[in-house]
């Protein structure tokens, strides 16, 4: 399996799911030189989303990330409405969607800060460089404290320019 986000955005952007970039991809996107092996997204919650989303991810062969191969699991808009984390491992690579990502209100939260940052053709909706910090300083996980410096050098360098 190769890691593939922009394949996998690409993917949610065709399906017409609504989303922002969060995480380290947005991270990267913005220059930060941290690796990662996931795309997180934040998702807008409505139900026809949800089902949008739920589509792309059966379409990548989307399993539950660390679940055992056994345990039912009914990948539809209603079981993603029903929980607010989910941690999946594609056919693309590991992909996760958090409704409530730390320190924030959700989609529209971050929808209302995000930039749209063209991807060699599509466009996405990715989490303002506050907002990551945001996220990261809520989190408040050794790794999240160590972008959090990364993030705000950025900045920093970005305000300076």
């Amino acid at each position: 399996m190769a890691f593939d986000p922009v394949a996998v955005l690409q993917a949610l952007v065709d399906g017409g799911v609504r989303f922002v970039v969060i995480g380290g991809i947005a991270g990267a996107i913005h220059g930060s030189p941290t690796v990662t092996g996931d795309l997180d997204v934040c998702p807008e919650r409505s139900d026809a989303n949800l089902e949008r989303l739920a589509a792309v991810l059966r379409d990548l062969n989307a399993r539950l990330r660390g679940a055992p191969a056994d345990v039912p699991f009914i990948l539809d808009g209603r079981t993603l409405h029903a929980g607010d984390h989910f941690t999946f491992t594609t056919d693309l690579g590991d992909v996760d969607c958090l409704g409530t990502p730390s320190g924030t209100a959700g989609y529209d939260d971050l929808r209302a800060g995000a930039e749209a940052v063209d991807l060699d053709g599509f466009v996405v909706p990715v989490a303002s460089l506050e907002d990551l910090m945001r996220m990261k300083r809520a989190a408040g996980r050794p790794k999240d404290r160590i972008e959090l410096e990364v993030l705000g050098a950025l900045r920093d360098e970005r305000d300076a320019r």
